[in-house]
C-alpha cells in the first residue's frame, strides 16, 4: 500500500510526523505513512506549518496547494494536495528512499 492516493481533486498523503528535529527530512516509510522529521517544535502549529512548507518544497508546488486535512494535534497526519498534475505522482514516489 502506498502512502498517497489520487482523489478527484488531487492527492491525499499519509504522514507520520516527528517534530523537534534538527532539520526537516524524509526518513522513509512507517507502515502506510511517509515518515518525516520536522525542524520545528510541536507548539502553536509550528510543526504543521513547517511540514506543509517542507512538502511543498520537496514536491515543487506552491504551499497554498497543500493543506492539513487531519491530525493537527497528532503525529499521524493527512495532507491534501490540490493538484491533478500527472507528474506529481512521480514526484511523490521519488520521496521515499530506495530499498
Amino acid at each position: 500500500m502506498s502512502f498517497f492516493q489520487l482523489t478527484g481533486t488531487g492527492y491525499i498523503v499519509r504522514i507520520q510526523a516527528v517534530p523537534g528535529a534538527a532539520a526537516s527530512r524524509i526518513v522513509g516509510l512507517y507502515g502506510d505513512r511517509l515518515k518525516v522529521r520536522i525542524a520545528a517544535p510541536p507548539e502553536k502549529g509550528e510543526a504543521n506549518e513547517e511540514l506543509l512548507a517542507f512538502l511543498a518544497r520537496q514536491l515543487q508546488l506552491p504551499k497554498d496547494q497543500l493543506r492539513l486535512k487531519s491530525g493537527a494535534r497528532n503525529r499521524a497526519k493527512i495532507v491534501e494536495i490540490i493538484n491533478l498534475d500527472v507528474a506529481l505522482t512521480t514526484r511523490l514516489q521519488a520521496l521515499t528512499p530506495p530499498d
